[in-house]
This record gives structure tokens, sequence and C-alpha cells, in this order.
């Protein structure tokens, strides 16, 4: 082992080497040299056109700029194939050289970012691969940026030879493993703690001086010692050898980027990037300025469940995957009818499993779970189209939202959570198992390779002591309603309804800055009667009747009500394309949305309590 890391230490001993830059802070410009020892005639370079877990082809090679390829310092023409592919015609054998920027300036969690605070990259974005060696042992040198000697950096691939502040050289085990580790740069707070014995790092940038790290270290531990329980039972604890059901890494990094508006995450096999608003991060008690009151703010919540769920895909989608991910290719769409599994379970667990780590209680895992059956019950869609088939067509829908998505798809992420609690609820109900068994054992079975929904049928059949055949059918591959109420009800939760929110009454969403315009108008509703359109700029209304007071400048939503008092028909005036126009709106009956409560306390919490091991 010793010689084998002495061999690899320095780049000159990998046959594919890439040494990255930061040419340009201000610019944006990574600059990156491809070293390739023993390239092919004809050496085919592509550089991949999506990111694992984001399913959307999002073209990176739109930021690549000036390739330049060099054999043995003479310059060989590099002939661009398609959109993301190059021909080098270069001599068999002879090592050559690439070189090539890539443009930075996306904040997101998919792509890559470098100006003077801050830089990051996806190997995705940033790493051409260089067909016929994927499965060589790759190197990175990633240089430290003397315009910014105060940058650290943080990334989980496997160091070789790093300075103390990150920067240096690394290698992976082959291209996947080289794109599924990306790279944080800058002034970043950072933190360490241990989970079941394993070591984790945490990273955030962009925080405020009201930031409490503690807090969150605290609340990410709690999480990931419940997760890892979770998947690896009672046994999986600090010093444990897990032999027959070993944790699949053995380090993990959280990078997390704090914003003034943002929010997403992207899991890897032994890391993840998160993004938050900076109002969102958990913050220190004031020594000035006191409030009488110190409470987290409401999104800290939803921030620790994007944690627990990037978590939990470390597992589920990373290792547990669909078939069709078995492995990827790079160069276009990979289609799975899945994610509604992958997806849509892992948004089911990350609430419960707060629950289950003590961050959230019963009442607060009550009130997410009715807001997600809320979501699903407020999108037409879902009579539309099933989730298997939103999940196949996630690459054209789900990440291509429009003024139609609401009325024509249904989420694989809040539907396939409710999927899960269908399921795990009948599981419970049943009384022979419980979707957790499910889980784990899927994870024995196929963990080590791939996974398809025949799968799961067998692992429920073996453990419910049935056939789920038809509820699979039915819950999933038509767009039948799910039985979530008559199921809560089982399990000690009470079903209650109440008026719901103005816009869902009328079946509208609206955007309320700087006025009232309309960004959605769902399907059957008392706004598409009335004609109302996407982009409309809802200006006025007036109560039709003979006691109306004349027409009234509308700002938001809840003007409709002030102005509207008892009269069952207004006219809307609206701007649309510079015109306006007056629709005649029937103001509806109050429809409902959906609120949980514990009715049975001892039933609510068997099922939302963790099993004695």
């Amino acid at each position: 082992m010793s010689g084998s890391k002495t061999k690899a230490a320095g780049p000159q001993a990998q046959d594919i080497h890439y040494r990255v830059e930061l040419a340009d802070l201000h610019s944006h410009l990574f600059s990156v040299t491809l070293h390739i020892a023993n390239p092919q005639a004809a050496q085919l370079l592509q550089l991949p056109v999506w990111i694992p877990g984001s399913y959307l082809v999002r073209e990176f090679a739109k930021n690549l700029q000036q390739l330049e390829c060099k054999q043995a310092g003479r310059s060989v023409a590099a002939l661009q194939r398609d959109k993301a592919s190059w021909v080098v015609d270069c001599k068999p054998g002879v090592p050559l050289q690439v070189h090539y920027q890539v443009y930075a300036f996306d904040s997101s969690v998919r792509t890559a970012w470098l100006d003077a605070t801050r830089g990051f990259f996806n190997g995705t974005s940033l790493f051409l691969k260089v067909a016929g060696a994927e499965e060589q042992s790759h190197a990175v040198e990633i240089i430290a940026p003397p315009q910014a000697p105060h940058w650290k950096l943080a990334t989980a691939l496997e160091p070789v030879r790093a300075l103390k502040s990150g920067f240096g050289s690394y290698r992976a085990a082959n291209y996947d493993t080289l794109v599924d580790c990306p790279v944080e740069m800058g002034d970043f707070w950072s933190a360490s703690f241990t989970a079941c014995g394993i070591p984790h790092r945490f990273v955030v940038a962009g925080a405020t001086e009201s930031f409490d790290g503690d807090r969150l270290i605290a609340d990410t531990q709690a999480i990931c010692e419940t997760e890892v329980r979770f998947w690896h039972g009672a046994q999986a604890k600090a010093g444990a050898k897990h032999t027959d059901n070993p944790v699949p890494f053995k380090s993990y990094l959280f990078l997390l980027n704090a914003v003034n508006d943002g929010y997403g995450g992207l899991e890897h096999s032994n890391s993840t990037v998160l993004i938050c608003t900076r109002k969102d991060l958990p913050r220190k008690a004031r020594q000035t300025l006191a409030q009488p009151v110190h409470k987290q703010p409401e999104g800290y919540t939803t921030l620790l469940g994007l944690i627990s769920h990037e978590y939990f895909h470390t597992w589920n989608v990373k290792r547990l995957r669909p078939a069709e991910f078995a492995r990827y290719d790079y160069t276009q769409e990979n289609y799975t009818e899945l994610l509604w599994f992958f997806e849509g379970f892992t948004s089911y667990y990350d609430d419960l499993l707060l629950r289950r780590a003590g961050r959230i209680d019963n009442t607060a895992y009550l009130k997410l779970l009715g807001k997600t059956i809320n979501q699903v019950q407020q999108t037409p869609g879902r009579l539309v189209q099933s989730v298997a088939q939103a999940s196949f067509d996630a690459w054209v829908k789900y990440y291509r939202q429009d003024e139609n998505t609401a009325n024509a798809t249904v989420s694989y992420y809040t539907k396939g959570s409710l999927v899960a609690l269908c399921l795990d609820l009948t599981l419970r109900a049943e009384g022979r198992t419980t979707l957790d068994a499910v889980m784990q054992a899927l994870w024995r079975t196929c963990a080590a390779g791939p996974m398809s929904e025949q799968n799961l049928l067998d692992v429920l059949a073996e453990l419910g002591g049935r056939s789920f055949a038809k509820d699979i059918a039915r819950w999933v591959h038509s767009t039948q309603e799910l039985p979530v109420a008559e199921l809560l009800e089982k399990h000690g939760v009470k079903v209650h309804r109440e008026p719901d929110q103005v816009a869902q009454q009328l079946g509208l969403r609206v955007k309320e800055s700087g006025g009232l315009t309309i960004h959605q108008v769902l399907r059957g509703g008392a706004a598409e009667k009335a004609g109302f359109a996407h982009g409309d700029e809802w200006l006025a209304v007036q109560a039709e009747g003979p006691k109306s007071t004349g027409a009234w400048r509308m700002q938001t939503l809840d003007d409709l009500m002030l102005y509207a008092g008892n009269a069952k028909k207004v006219t809307a005036t609206v701007a649309r394309d510079k015109r306006l126009l007056n629709l005649t709106l029937t103001l509806p009956k109050a429809s409902q949305a959906v609120r949980l409560a514990s009715s049975d306390a001892a039933l609510v919490n068997r099922w939302l309590e963790p099993a004695a091991p």
C-alpha cells in the first residue's frame, strides 16, 4: 500500500491529470490543463451535458472556451464533433496536453462559481472526459490563488499531497468518482464532528455574524447518527466493526452556501452541496438588542430537512440506485420511472427522521406532512399524469416548469413521499412489517447493484406476506387518489378540513412584488373560467350589484376580500400586453385544505418513534 501511494504521489505518475487554476476571479474563469500520458489516435474528449441528481440537460459545454491541444510542444487540431465532444488529431502514445478555460458564474449547487469572494465547482462542469480511460485513476492538482492567499479548500476527493489550506493534489479511482466530488474554495467557516464513529465535516460559505455554528453541528450530528443507524442498525456506533453491513463511506463532507435568496441541494457519494438563505441559518442568542423570546427562524427546520434529505441519498440513489443508472451516460438523458421511489421515498424519510432524531416534535411533523398533502391536492396535474410518468418526464417537465406545469404534471417528490406514507401505514396496519424494514432489506439485496420496481415488489411480498402489485399499480402507475386520510385516521391522526388560501380558492398562483401579477392559472378553477391568463397584471376590482362602491386598486390578493364584500361576482380589470381587459369573476365557494392533529398519541408515537433495537 505504501509503495502504491508513493508512485501516485506525483502528477507525472498518472495517465490522466488535471491542473486547475483560478485564472481570473473578476472574469470568473477557471483555467484547466489536462495531461493525457497515453492518448489514443483521434482521442475523443467529452464534457458532460448533465449532472447526476439533477435531471436536466444543462449544456455545460456552453461555458468552455479557448480549447487548445499540444503534443511534443506542437499544436494539434481538435475538431468539435457535436455540442460537447471534440476529436483530437493526435498521435497515439505521445503525451497530449489540453488547455481550456471555463466560465463560472452560476451560484446553484449544479455547476460552478468563481469571484473574488468564493470559488466552487462540480467536476461535470470542469473536467473533460477522456474516452476509453474512464476507469483509470485520475489525478487533480488545484492551485492556491495568489490573489487570495487566505482562501481554503474543501472536497471529498482523496488527498495525495495537500497543504493545510486544502489546496494541492488529489486523486479519484475513476472518472465517475472524480466528478462526484465537488470542490469549495474561499474564506469559509468549518467544523468537524463524528457520527457513529465516522468523521464528518461541515463547511459554510456566506454566513453572517449571527450564525450559530454549534447549533448546526449538534443538529446535523443527531440527524447523521439517526440515519446511519436506520440503515445499519444499533451496531452502527463508534468503534463497531460493520463486517456484515458496512457503512459505505469513511468520511463525509457537507458544503453549504448561504445566500440572500436560494434553496436546494445535490447529493454525492460521500458529500453534498447545499444552498439556503442566510436568514434561515441558526442564530446565536442576542447579547445586544435582545428579543423577549429568542427563536430560531422557521426556515431552519426546512434547512434541517434538506440536510436530512441529501444525507439519506447517500444510500438511496447514490448506491441503491435504479437499474437505468447502473452506469451514467453523461452525453444524454438517462431515463427512469423510479424517481418516485428514489426522490419521493427520500422525501418521506427526511422529515420523519428529523422527528426520530428529536429535532422536531409530533406536532411539527404533522404540520410538515399536512403541507405536503395540500401541495399534492392543490395540483390539478395529479389527475393528468401518474407519478411514474412524472419520473420519466423529469427531463422535460419537472426541471422546465412553466405556467402550465401544475395543470399537466405532478411532483415525484411530493406525491412520491405520499406513496411512501401510504405504503408504510398500510404495512403497519397489516402488522407484518414496516417500510423501514423494506428499505433496509432492499439495501442488503440491491446496494451492490441496480434496483428495479420488481425488486421492491419482491421484498414487499416477502416481508408483507402478500402481493402489493395492485397497490403500486394504483398509487404509482395511475392517477387515482391516494388513501391518505383513511390511513392516517387508522394511526391516530385526525384529518381536519379548513378554508384554503384565497389564491387556491380562486385557482391562482400569483406574484405580489410591486403589484399583483398572475403566475399560474389552475385547471378548472374560477380564475380560468373568468379568463385570467399567465402574465396578467391584476389592476382593479369592482363588486357587482346595486351597492357597489366602484373600482378599487388591487395590490395583493387579500384586497379582494376587502373590496368584494359579500358580492357573488366581481369585475376584475387586468392589463395584458398593455391592453386593459375587464373579466367577470364568479367568486367560488370556499375550498378546503388539510390540517393534521394527533387524536391518539400512543398510535402516533408507535409510527413516528424509532423501533426498539
